[in-house]
């Protein structure tokens, strides 16, 4: 049996559809519920790689259920159940077709685009004079376009995604609002745990009585960028690099191995030695975020693990 969860193909009672995302995927059934199964799929450069990471999914689902619960009081979310460890239930949503992505330091994307000379990201001014993860003065909202499996995200301006007709400008404003809501509230939360939340995305949809909830997930290492408290001052007067905790790290590693998903470019070789120390550090990611051990599902059978506690869910 494999110990990871790369792919599903379960057919649940009532089920109407399945949507195969980057790493999630999303089962739509009859009666408006959808069964979100995150897979131990790892996207960097929006390309998936050719192994699963153990543990991964897990870890996702369970921060982003803590987040949502720890944010329902601000902006209301899609959430039911979460009848697995790799399991969330909700409210199906028609989903706006842009992340909302916001950024308190220049790192990353922006750090990437103000390299090369940028200073105008998603139409959004960047000051002249920052280093490498410097604060902005105020957090930045940079949106990107929803790609499919296989595309690219891409950056766009607020004012074309009005001229677009891509979100209404009355629902733009409350994902706004909401967008800032949710990084101050995630902001608290890192600093409790000697963390910077750096940057971050979210998505939106609107369930069937017209309400903008926030969907998928939320502050994870997959979604968000975080760096440590203690040592950020301290690194960036040095101008040495920061510590952190996301992903970001596999798409070093990438970079140093010459991918960054661009046509012609060949994925390097994940080693089991490197696929074990990349889920030891997403354990790492999910206990520093959380401050709470992380406990390993039984990962014997997880296919029938898991459709065996969605049966028993719906049958609830």
């Amino acid at each position: 049996m494999s110990s990871t969860i790369t792919d599903t193909n379960f057919e649940f009672p009532g089920q109407k559809s399945i949507y195969k995302g980057k790493v999630r995927e999303v089962y739509k059934l009859e009666n408006g519920v959808l069964v979100m199964v995150a897979t131990d799929r790892l996207s960097a450069f929006d390309v998936v790689m050719p192994k699963g990471i153990p543990y991964k999914g897990q870890i996702l689902n369970q921060i982003a259920t803590k987040m949502m619960d720890a944010t329902k009081g601000i902006v209301p979310n899609w959430l039911m159940a979460t009848p697995d460890p790799n399991v969330a239930v909700g409210h199906a949503c028609e989903p706006f077709k842009v992340e909302m992505v916001i950024r308190g330091y220049q790192s990353g994307h922006a750090a990437r685009e103000y390299k090369l000379g940028k200073r105008v990201l998603c139409g959004v001014a960047m000051p002249d004079g920052m280093k490498e993860n410097d604060k902005f003065p105020e957090p930045i909202i940079t949106p990107a376009t929803k790609a499919e499996m296989g595309d690219h995200d891409e950056d766009i301006s607020k004012e074309d995604i009005l001229k677009k007709g891509i979100v209404s400008k009355d629902d733009y404003e409350v994902l706004e609002k909401y967008t800032r809501a949710l990084f101050e509230r995630g902001t608290q939360i890192a600093a409790e745990r000697g963390l910077i939340l750096v940057d971050t995305k979210y998505e939106f949809g609107k369930t069937k009585d017209g309400q903008i909830v926030l969907i998928d997930e939320i502050h994870t290492p997959d979604s968000s960028r975080y760096f440590y408290a203690d040592t950020y001052k301290e690194l960036q007067d040095k101008g040495e690099p920061q510590k952190q905790l996301s992903k970001e790290f596999v798409r070093q590693w990438l970079i140093q191995n010459d991918f960054q998903g661009l046509e012609g470019q060949t994925l390097p070789v994940m080693t089991d030695e490197y696929i074990e120390s990349v889920s030891e550090r997403y354990i790492e990611l999910y206990e520093n975020i959380t401050g709470e051990t992380f406990v390993k599902a039984d990962v014997s059978d997880i296919q029938n693990r898991i459709e065996s506690n969605v049966l028993n869910y719906l049958k609830g």
